[in-house]
């Protein structure tokens, strides 16, 4: 019985795949089917069309016309987004077509929806930035506060300005 060889196995025989020639057919068929004859378009979205872009936008279908000159690019973005989108296709356009090597585009389409849209609309490009933890004053920076307010005779706008000063000690120290 003749053995059979792995389907991702290396021209050598010996050692260990790439693990990206194990998804690299599956990754062209689906892009195919999209209409990315380049997959590089999604792979490499960020490098194509630059951090802010791909922070506000992702690549949803390229669409080819009966004449077959010229493809449409479909965008997806959210709604509020849009408008700066809007404004930077013609730019974006060019950088996508240097990425093909020739005039591949010649229109994109912004496509919007919500955060919570359709199964292939999940707009939530980028996670957001992690948040700084606040500032705690400690005993003797609220202590200070508290001496340098003493000559206020409204209670309630020297508490406030008390609270004030040592948030302000507290974030210059930290």
């Amino acid at each position: 019985m003749p053995e059979t060889k792995p389907k991702y196995a290396r021209k050598g025989g010996r050692g260990f795949a790439r693990a990206a020639t194990l998804v690299e057919s599956r990754v062209r068929e689906a892009g195919a089917s999209r209409g990315f004859a380049v997959t590089r378009l999604l792979t490499h979205w960020a490098e194509i069309a630059g951090q802010e872009i791909a922070a506000i936008a992702r690549p949803v279908e390229v669409s080819y016309g009966r004449g077959g000159m010229g493809a449409t690019l479909t965008l997806l973005t959210t709604g509020a987004r849009a408008p700066i989108l809007e404004m930077q296709k013609e730019r974006l356009r060019e950088r996508v077509n240097a990425a093909y090597g020739y005039a591949a585009i010649s229109r994109i389409r912004i496509t919007q929806t919500a955060p919570t849209g359709f199964a292939e609309g999940q707009a939530d490009f980028t996670p957001a930035p992690a948040k700084k933890q606040p500032c705690r004053p400690l005993a003797e920076q609220r202590a200070h506060a508290a001496q340098v307010v003493q000559g206020v005779e409204n209670e309630a706008l020297k508490a406030a300005l008390e609270t004030l000063g040592a948030n302000i000690l507290a974030r210059r120290t930290s």
